[in-house]
């Protein structure tokens, strides 16, 4: 999956279930992003995805919200980070590379998907709730 169609993913992840939701929603769509190091070793990347949800239309704090949190390099946080972004009842789980994707498939089954970035490759890993188990 290109870059455009990643960012067009989450921000038709993230628009779309509002409309969807129950009235303790948010009014504003909100991405999950789940870093497993620092926001400094993802800047570029957090930029590039603010650079492509303002492509489409989507301007953080106008009409999109991102929830960051930071695993800080310390893997066993990675859950009680994801636990932490399904409390909020953000919209959809970004991670990047295998760790933090490995922690939101095996911490939630509430999510209805998340979206994995790795430098190989994008794609979209749906954890469907109905089935209670999160899916490849």
């Amino acid at each position: 999956m290109r870059r455009r169609e990643f960012i067009k993913a989450i921000a038709g992840s993230a628009a779309a279930w509002p409309l969807a939701a129950n009235a303790q929603q948010p009014t504003m769509p909100v991405i999950g992003f789940l870093g497993a190091l620092s926001a400094s070793d993802y800047a570029n990347r957090v930029e590039a995805l603010r650079a492509g949800l303002r492509d489409l239309g989507y301007v953080e704090g106008k009409n999109i919200a991102i929830e960051f949190r930071w695993a800080e390099g310390n893997y066993d946080q990675l859950p009680t980070l994801v636990a932490d972004l399904v409390r909020l009842k953000v919209n959809v789980i970004v991670t990047h590379g295998t760790p933090g994707t490995l922690a939101a498939k095996q911490s939630t089954t509430t999510m209805q998907s998340f979206l994995r970035w790795s430098a190989r490759q994008l794609g979209r890993v749906s954890c469907p709730a109905s089935r209670g188990r999160a899916g490849t």
